[in-house]
């Protein structure tokens, strides 16, 4: 389960991560007024009529008009899930860089309960928790592993070495920071991928905070997206 919004619009995740909706130019009637400028319509308000206009782009899949709004987001998360966040080639991202700043030294270290093996085969497998023992285990290899990664970093740039070269005995476990910018029908895309049970269990949590911020913002066409089988237009 994700954490509640707190007061500045940011929804924690996993460990040491967020999710903050740094702005937004979206909601419902963008949809409403972008479909109805064929004919040279525009509106103030949303009446019952345009709910079932968003209702029937959305189940008929004429999807353009969910693009004329904006959310941006400023991210927190570990690499490994930034990774495949940056697959979704659908918004624009701008990434913390450890060329330039000092790398973070906040590490992913699964709760317990997320500590799982693989069972099957790919494609047709499931996860299932480990036993108490074996998840304590792989939570102290991995807190030794960051410790003497970032060791490593620290001693390497204090003897004059780049940080673009230190920045290689850096774990996918270390935290990054990105912006990302994104219109409603790439985000409602993301969700129906990224929030889907065969998602990675760390991105899906992710996935579901940027959909807490989409039925925020445009509850309209959020419920649309759920009636219509949570597929994008």
């Amino acid at each position: 389960m994700i954490a509640e919004v707190i007061a500045d619009g940011t929804i924690q995740v996993l460990d040491h991560g967020f999710v903050r909706l740094d702005d937004s130019m979206a909601d419902d009637l963008s949809v409403v007024n972008a479909a109805r400028v064929s004919f040279a319509r525009r509106k103030e308000a949303m009446d019952e009529s345009d709910e079932g206009l968003i209702r029937f782009l959305l189940r008929e899949r004429h999807g353009t008009p969910f693009e004329h709004n904006s959310f941006r987001f400023h991210i927190r998360a570990p690499l490994f899930v930034a990774r495949e966040w940056f697959r979704h080639r659908v918004g624009s991202f701008n990434e913390f860089s450890m060329r330039y700043a000092r790398a973070t030294d906040d590490f992913y270290v699964p709760e317990p309960e997320d500590v799982r093996t693989q069972v099957g085969k790919p494609g047709s497998y499931s996860f299932e928790p480990v036993e108490p023992e074996l998840a304590e285990a792989t939570r102290e290899e991995l807190r030794a592993v960051y410790d003497a990664a970032y060791a490593t970093y620290e001693r390497l740039v204090e003897r004059g070495v780049a940080r673009e070269l230190a920045r290689l005995v850096m774990p996918v476990g270390a935290y990054t920071e990105f912006y990302w910018t994104i219109n409603a029908r790439s985000l409602m895309n993301f969700v129906s991928l990224r929030a889907a049970e065969t998602a990675q269990r760390e991105i899906r949590r992710y996935a579901e905070a940027c959909e807490r911020f989409l039925e925020e913002k445009m509850p309209v066409t959020y419920a649309a997206f759920v009636a219509a089988g949570r597929i994008a237009p």
